[in-house]
């Protein structure tokens, strides 16, 4: 198996699986209580904590615990709303952003809340002087992505920022994709919330965090016990938890290395497509996105076919998000950066780790050119295409 979804989920990695263990069994004790058992958990719980702050930059304190990314970008969008109403009910986003915060804008417009979802350009980048001029005295918050999860582009994130910073308006960022890939530093991007997931960076499901800034006055989320500082009630989730803090000094320790490697192996496979299989077009911008992220789309096929035909060589790829894998709409991602709907519907990400290889990228690319042109030879688009350029010759 060549697996190239790492965007969807990462492989946990062995030694963050073996430092989980033991919070499974011998030291299985409830981080609230006060004899020994539960005290080696919360000392857990805390080492990692504090491992998590270290690597963007903050306190240990700044650090809650969440369910996931999906909790932390419905946590802050919804509690922000909450408690600053009365200052305003206006919120900045993108048409680009995850659906775990699309959702939430849209549950918030359905609660008195008004959303101005920003274009962005054919690379998938904020304009920062559309958003400038998006700004009105009753925004509240402005929540961009950090990387986009199907097409890798990296968003200006300090630039925009120090536009908030310099209004006086909270800042949030999904980092889900970029947390554990590319060095982040919550000061130098001025953000007042971050997103993140254990499981997008060689840790477990089921784990995530949100970076809240001393002084941002949110609310809790979770009703129930004083869990994280009050904010965010249920036992702790021990082992996971301890496998979020050791995947993120993994990450942090072999970061520079990764990046390399995967950047090369990214050129090399989008440097081979482009050359060898006609009709096809990147998605996203060229420099400005995550290592490991290639997305292509393929004109005149449909991307499910690819993907089928692609899982029955052994290579695992997505056609966009793993959390739209049922609906049968084109990426929302691809129509904002201006692709027609068929085109893309034949779009392809394919998203790598350090553990991949160039063989496999040449084997990826061989079977890809057979699958693309078997699929092509069935399309009647291809065909009235191919038919018209005979014409115009």
């Amino acid at each position: 198996m060549i697996y190239l979804d790492n965007a969807a989920t990462t492989k946990t990695a062995p030694e963050v699986v073996e430092a989980m263990l033991p919070y499974f069994t011998e030291n299985y004790g409830n981080p609230s209580t006060i004899y020994s058992l539960g005290s080696t958990a919360k000392k857990a719980v805390n080492q990692a904590r504090r491992t998590i702050a270290e690597a963007i930059g903050a306190k240990q304190e700044e650090i809650y615990f969440t369910a996931g990314g999906s909790e932390a970008d419905n946590w802050a969008l919804k509690a922000t709303a909450e408690a600053y109403s009365q200052k305003g009910k206006h919120i900045i986003t993108t048409k680009i952003e995850h659906h775990a915060l699309l959702h939430t804008c849209e549950y918030l417009e359905k609660h008195g809340f008004e959303v101005t979802y920003l274009d962005v350009d054919g690379d998938g980048l904020v304009d920062l002087e559309v958003l400038k001029a998006a700004i009105r005295p009753d925004t509240i918050l402005i929540s961009i992505m950090y990387a986009n999860n199907e097409i890798g582009t990296i968003e200006p994130i300090a630039e925009i920022g120090a536009i908030a910073k310099e209004k006086g308006i909270l800042f949030h960022t999904d980092a889900v994709q970029a947390f554990g890939q590319i060095p982040l530093n919550v000061d130098e991007l001025n953000v007042d919330m971050l997103s993140a997931s254990a499981h997008k960076l060689n840790g477990p499901k089921g784990i995530g965090m949100l970076y809240i800034r001393t002084g941002v006055k949110i609310r809790s989320f979770v009703h129930g016990g004083s869990q994280e500082r009050s904010r965010r009630a249920g036992t702790e989730n021990v082992p996971g938890i301890v496998g979020f803090g050791a995947a993120v000094e993994r990450a942090v320790r072999t970061m520079d290395e990764k990046i390399k490697k995967e950047t090369e192996l990214r050129d090399y496979l989008i440097g081979r497509i482009e050359k060898e299989i006609p009709y096809s077009r990147l998605n996203g911008h060229r420099t400005r996105r995550l290592p490991g992220n290639v997305n292509f789309a393929f004109q005149f096929i449909e991307g499910e076919s690819m993907l089928i035909m692609l899982d029955m060589k052994g290579i695992c790829g997505s056609s966009g998000s793993a959390c739209t894998s049922g609906s049968l709409d084109p990426s929302h991602v691809l129509l904002a950066i201006g692709l027609k709907h068929e085109i893309a519907h034949g779009s392809l990400r394919l998203t790598l780790s350090e553990e991949n290889t160039r063989e496999e990228m040449d084997f990826v690319v061989e079977e890809l050119k057979k699958i693309v042109t078997k699929l092509r030879e069935m399309s009647p688009l291809y065909e009235d295409f191919m038919a018209k350029q005979g014409k115009g010759q």
